[in-house]
């Protein structure tokens, strides 16, 4: 029978070399991150892990050397966490996620966002025109709530009211109104993308009917003279709330077309692609929910003039336009 010691010693032998190398990547990895490996070293790094896992597997079944064998444990367990484990903060997955993950989507998704935005837009049109022809459509595009009591009856001064109300506003009030407001848009854009799962009829048709309501309200302050005050109003925080719900409604047109196109793949794997594309944009649009909250809550109460709050909500878009065409498109992201 062989020795086992001598036994041991030729199975070290032939592969200690890949466990010492393994060993020094993982500890270089530990001490400065994967980012000190260069991409020779990182592509090195799972085929010695997985030589490693072979030679623990040997080791248990001809039983030799304990130490052989706790050493190995160790040294593929450290390799495992490397490799596997997690490798980022919260607040680097965020800068991540906001850098290059969402506005790439976005990118990716330029045609079904686009239809979004026609739908709306339409929609304004249409609520404009037949409202501005006959007044009484406004109490069929506007329910009474979102009317506030403003209607065709509404004098001139009643409406030039609401535009300009709210600069003396208590701030803490202000908390509580931007608060309701995040949560009442939020649900408005989540309710978009949810909707694309039946084929994107139901976002289609939600898309329009908010342009035929924002028309019916252009028609009723361009009757009085006031479409300049009233669009001033609304583009402090609509250029970014409006834009939140024509992504949410782009998303849920990506999840629709995956149902409807499903090309060479089922619909089932294809939608699973689409939604991790839809989800990214949704997840990233709270985040403008959130700011455009805050401008209506907070800005368009506070701020009357009307020449600043078009620059501010022209400022706002523009900044839009070019942290989604450019974002992330530099330098490629270092996954490591």
């Amino acid at each position: 029978m062989a020795d086992p010691q001598l036994k041991s010693y030729d199975f070290r032998r032939d592969r200690e070399k890949t466990w010492r190398e393994l060993d020094f990547l993982v500890q270089r990895a530990g001490e400065s991150g994967l980012s000190a490996l260069t991409p020779d070293e990182l592509l090195r790094l799972p085929v010695l892990y997985r030589a490693t896992l072979s030679a623990l597997s040997v080791a248990r079944s001809i039983t030799l050397d304990q130490n052989v064998v706790v050493y190995l444990e160790s040294l593929a367990t450290r390799a495992y966490f490397c490799i596997y484990g997690g490798r980022a903060s919260l607040a680097a997955g965020l800068w991540r996620f906001f850098v290059y993950d969402y506005p790439a989507a976005v990118r990716n998704a330029v045609w079904p966002i686009l239809l979004s935005a026609a739908l709306l837009l339409l929609g304004t049109v249409v609520g404009h025109v037949l409202t501005l022809g006959n007044p009484d459509w406004f109490y069929t595009f506007v329910s009474e709530g979102l009317a506030g009591g403003r209607g065709p009856t509404s004098t001139t001064a009643e409406l030039r009211q609401v535009l300009y109300y709210g600069s003396d506003t208590a701030v803490e009030k202000l908390n509580v109104f931007a608060s309701f407001l995040f949560t009442h848009n939020a649900k408005i854009g989540m309710l978009c993308f949810a909707l694309g799962f039946s084929f994107g009829i139901p976002t289609a048709i939600l898309l329009f009917t908010t342009g035929l309501m924002l028309g019916a309200f252009s028609a009723l302050y361009t009757a009085s003279g006031l479409s300049a005050d009233l669009w001033a109003w609304l583009t402090i925080h609509g250029t970014t709330e409006l834009l939140a719900v024509v992504l949410c409604g782009g998303a849920g047109f990506v999840v629709a077309s995956a149902l409807i196109f499903p090309t060479r793949k089922s619909r089932l794997e294809n939608l699973a692609a689409s939604g991790k594309q839809a989800a990214k944009i949704v997840i990233g649009t709270v985040a403008l929910f959130f700011v455009a909250a805050l401008l209506e809550g907070f800005g368009r109460q506070l701020i009357t003039d009307m020449t600043l709050r078009y620059l501010i909500g022209a400022s706002m878009l523009l900044y839009w336009i070019l942290y989604f065409i450019r974002s992330g498109t530099g330098k490629a992201y270092d996954s490591r």
